[in-house]
């Protein structure tokens, strides 16, 4: 194990100790102070004594401690088609503070407003921020629910262990996120597809310059009702491959969802766009591994060289790809016969493996491409039908006459009749009537149902 798997293994496990109860040593500014404060109560004056016995512990996060102070100008919630992804928010924040002398704030949901920071905070310099991605659906008896929360709080624990933040106890977030979501409950959009997207948030606040860990932290959750994240509905979307910016790397930051991820990807993202390509595809290493396509984790469907059922394959979490909680619900659905069955999908082999546009390639020429499919928490699932690789006959040896003629636009079936294929620009793969091909609308289908409390499953937690 490396040092800074190791060091980040350690902070993690150090606000699982925070979520027992059990009481650690804070970084050496607390530890300094403590001793002060037990030096001093070694005084005669009482008075010492009782001050030093309240601040040598800093306060742990609790969520019993809430206050909650409500707008006086509630906002006109819009109706569902007038929504537009993150751009609408609640009347509503939840915030709560940690600094290394006092500890965990009272944590307090107050009406939306900005927040006051100093200018040579952290944040604003190193970039120490994290943040999760969740949504609260409204089930058919009217109680708003999540979808496997204990996730995103496990996963934002690594996180924020990752940027030797304070460590913070998913657990009592999660407690307070449902408090907040009750609170809000107006704001859910109660008609499919529709949601109140939620944006837990960790920013480190040392209110100071200089090339360090931030000491002091703030945890906020803002909220926004959306629709589809793609305003098309479920239409397929283009990729292109881009191998000359990489999104992440081994022993990166990959693998945790910081905001100093996305950033860099903007860049690749415009140029992706204006070649015509909806999203970006990021292709690792000279042998153009495929990794994640734009923000979102990437699957393959392929039907087997004996036509005995399809492997279902998505890139494995080697430090590079984000363990995304749709990316594992899929996994787990996908490996369920009896889910395979219901759905009509025959037999499903799922693998957590490498492989490369060289194996796209050789798939779609084989006819054997048979979905490619894009999850996340807020597309959920989105079928794609174009990959692009200008540089792939250069990559592959081959001179343009050894590729087929291009097809149609929109259609993605080659001259010969192929489903699928590769014409020395693009890999195209097949398209199925209402966007989705079999599998990827049978996941979306299932996620979807237990999302919104039409199914009973121990992933759809009611906020009680």
């Amino acid at each position: 194990m490396g040092i800074i798997q190791s060091m980040t293994r350690k902070r993690a496990d150090a606000a699982e100790t925070q979520r027992q109860g059990r009481k650690e040593k804070r970084n050496s500014s607390t530890a300094a102070f403590a001793s002060t404060n037990k030096a001093a109560s070694q005084s005669p004056s009482p008075q010492s004594s009782e001050v030093s016995s309240v601040l040598s512990e800093p306060q742990q996060l609790d969520p019993s401690k809430l206050k909650i102070r409500l707008t006086e100008n509630p906002k006109t919630v819009d109706p569902p088609e007038k929504l537009k992804f993150g751009q609408n928010f609640t009347d509503h924040m939840l915030v709560v503070s940690y600094d290394p002398v006092s500890g965990w704030s009272d944590p307090e949901i107050k009406p939306y407003e900005p927040l006051i920071l100093d200018p040579a905070c952290s944040v604003l310099h190193y970039c120490t921020t994290i943040f999760e991605g969740m949504k609260a659906y409204i089930g058919p008896d009217g109680k708003p629910r999540l979808f496997r929360p204990q996730m995103n709080m496990r996963r934002m624990e690594g996180s924020v262990a990752r940027l030797a933040l304070p460590p913070i106890d998913g657990d009592a977030i999660l407690e307070l996120i449902k408090r907040f979501v009750n609170i809000e409950k107006r704001w859910i959009p109660n008609a499919p597809d529709y949601s109140l997207y939620l944006r837990p948030t960790v920013i480190g606040t040392r209110p100071m310059l200089g090339v360090h860990a931030s000491d002091h932290c703030t945890f906020f959750l803002i909220a926004s009702p959306c629709g589809p994240y793609f305003p098309n509905g479920l239409r397929p979307v283009s990729l292109l491959g881009v191998s000359d910016h990489v999104r992440a790397w081994p022993g990166g930051t990959g693998g945790q969802k910081l905001g100093l991820n996305y950033a860099p990807g903007f860049l690749p993202q415009k140029a992706a766009a204006a070649r015509g390509y909806e999203q970006v595809l990021w292709l690792f290493g000279d042998e153009r591994r495929v990794t994640e396509a734009g923000a979102m984790n990437l699957f393959v469907v392929v039907q087997r060289e004996d036509g005995a059922g399809h492997d279902v394959l998505t890139a494995p979490l080697d430090g590079t790809i984000l363990p995304g909680v749709t990316r594992n619900s899929c996994l787990a659905l996908a490996a369920d016969a009896r889910f395979a069955e219901d759905a009509g999908l025959g037999r499903l082999y799922v693998k957590e493996e490498a492989y490369t546009m060289r194996d796209l390639v050789s798939w779609a020429r084989a006819g054997r491409l048979s979905e490619v499919f894009c999850v996340g928490t807020a597309a959920v699932v989105c079928a794609v039908n174009r990959i692009g690789w200008p540089e792939g006959l250069k990559e592959l040896g081959e001179e343009p006459a050894d590729a087929p003629p291009k097809p149609a636009p929109g259609e993605g079936v080659t001259e010969d009749g192929m489903k699928c294929g590769f014409d020395g620009t693009d890999i195209f793969v097949e398209t199925y009537e209402g966007g989705l091909g079999p599998v990827a609308r049978a996941l979306r289908t299932k996620i979807l149902r237990i999302q919104e409390g039409r199914e009973t499953h121990e992933w759809g937690v009611v906020c009680e």
